[in-house]
């Protein structure tokens, strides 16, 4: 996906430079006729106290470059914020929905430049630092390059310990085994991206799960990330991120779109615990000194139905919710390529009558010995187990059919 051009295409901009121009003459409005280079976008809301300083430090960054750009300001504030960034030379959108991820996208789809540059407006990202990190992004050829605070430095009193130490490490960590982000810091917000990696991804959520939402994107289109240490400072204004709230549905939201480890993995090795237990305990067989028994053989069944219950739900949630992350398990793999309402219920009608058969003998015991108690046995059980399941798979195989 990356491209290989070893030549800067900021180089390529400016070969009959003779001066340095202005920022304000390297701006460049909404109908111009001139493409600008670099689309610079910042969401905000009430940001009065630190939107003068950002467009400074872009505009800085911009005579650095000496490219022509365009700062889009994504604004649902009340204060002066869109007023103060009209002074400036930026251009103000008004995104006709809510949220933090819908400000970015509707501010994207509006976004002219080869190269798009992402930050909040609350000077906490240095975009001085654009050069530097818009430099990488073309000598590695990636598709997006993303500050790194974790791996840079964090000023005292910037980031909440909570986040610096469990918060973002812990979801960084989600994103980098659910979705192979193979990144340092997954909710940095400052990031550069390119024109095609941009039309590449598709985006849908609305929150501040967003960001989430573009790195799971780019993972599982097999886009190359790269990463630049930063500076992240303390912000200017009231902070509007909600810890828990915002952390949770970043959580939720990666679990969600990876069926495969929310629901395939922990069905199957649920099941496979269950029949384990269950084999052992039926036939007897000794762990050195242990030999499990009646309860054990109830733990094994309980296991065994519930884990195939969780793994039905990830194949279905693989089959009608299309997630970022397919389930890439031979098991579930197999049944969304393979299965067929005829051969999930075929199996489903052989695995009940398997168990069946001593069910009905067992059930015709008891009505012979005058509804008397039965003898509990771990092949009673055992029948009971293989019955529910069978049950579960015919009408799992119906509900898949009709959501296939």
């Amino acid at each position: 996906m990356a491209s290989t051009t070893q030549q800067s295409s900021v180089e390529q901009e400016r070969p009959d430079v003779t001066r340095d121009r202005s920022a304000d003459e390297l701006l460049v409005g909404r109908d111009s006729e001139t493409a600008p280079h670099l689309s610079v976008v910042m969401p905000t809301l009430n940001e009065e106290a630190g939107i003068r300083t950002c467009i400074d430090w872009i505009k800085t960054a911009i005579e650095d470059l000496q490219v022509s750009a365009e700062i889009i300001i994504s604004d649902s504030s009340t204060d002066r914020t869109p007023e103060i960034a009209r002074e400036m030379g930026a251009i103000v959108v008004e995104p006709d929905g809510k949220g933090y991820g819908y400000a970015y996208r509707y501010a994207f789809e509006r976004t002219r430049g080869e190269y798009i540059a992402m930050g909040d407006a609350d000077t906490t990202y240095d975009f001085k630092q654009i050069p530097r990190l818009l430099t990488h992004l073309e000598e590695t050829g990636a598709d997006m390059v993303m500050g790194s605070r974790l791996n840079g430095e964090i000023k005292d009193g910037a980031m909440p310990s909570l986040h610096q130490y469990i918060g973002n490490p812990a979801l960084t960590r989600f994103l980098n085994t659910f979705y192979g982000a193979g990144v340092s810091d997954a909710h940095s917000g400052f990031r550069i991206f390119t024109r095609e990696a941009y039309e590449t991804m598709d985006w849908e959520t609305t929150g501040m799960e967003f960001a989430s939402e573009m790195i799971m994107e780019a993972g599982a289109k097999n886009l190359d990330i790269v990463e630049v240490p930063i500076v992240y400072h303390e912000r200017e204004g009231e902070e509007t991120l909600e810890s828990f709230r915002d952390g949770w549905r970043h959580v939720r939201f990666m679990l969600v779109n990876a069926p495969g480890y929310l629901f395939s993995v922990p069905g199957l090795l649920l099941t496979i615990f269950g029949v384990a237990v269950m084999t052992i305990a039926h036939t007897g067989v000794a762990l050195g000194e242990v030999t499990l028994g009646v309860n054990s053989m109830i733990a094994g069944s309980l296991a065994t139905i519930v884990g195939t219950q969780v793994g039905s739900l990830g194949v279905f949630a693989t089959v009608a919710s299309e997630p970022i992350q397919q389930p890439d398990d031979p098991l579930t793999t197999g049944i969304t390529e393979y299965a067929t309402l005829e051969r999930g219920a075929t199996a489903g009608v052989v695995v009940f009558a398997a168990g069946g058969v001593y069910a009905s003998w067992l059930v015709g015991d008891w009505i012979l010995s005058g509804f008397g108690s039965v003898p509990f046995t771990s092949a009673a059980l055992l029948a009971f187990t293989a019955v529910v399941v069978g049950i579960q798979l015919v009408f799992s195989s119906f509900f898949l059919s009709t959501v296939n």
